[in-house]
């Protein structure tokens, strides 16, 4: 048993609500999230290649 299945799991986010947002603000936000979705994939890049580096160790 790993130590994160004891830990309550979070609860997602409500979402914003777009509705009383102003059109520059909605603008900010949309260039937010493009923002965390860049870093996300860079994570995922990185993670990736420690996934390869460790394959290819273990595979020799």
């Amino acid at each position: 048993m790993d130590a994160d299945d004891l830990e309550p799991r979070k609860k997602k986010p409500e979402p914003k609500n777009l509705d009383v947002m102003s059109i520059e603000a909605l603008n900010e936000y949309i260039g937010e999230l493009e923002a965390e979705i860049a870093r996300v994939r860079e994570v995922i890049k990185a993670k990736e290649a420690a996934r390869q580096s460790a394959d290819s160790f273990f595979k020799k």
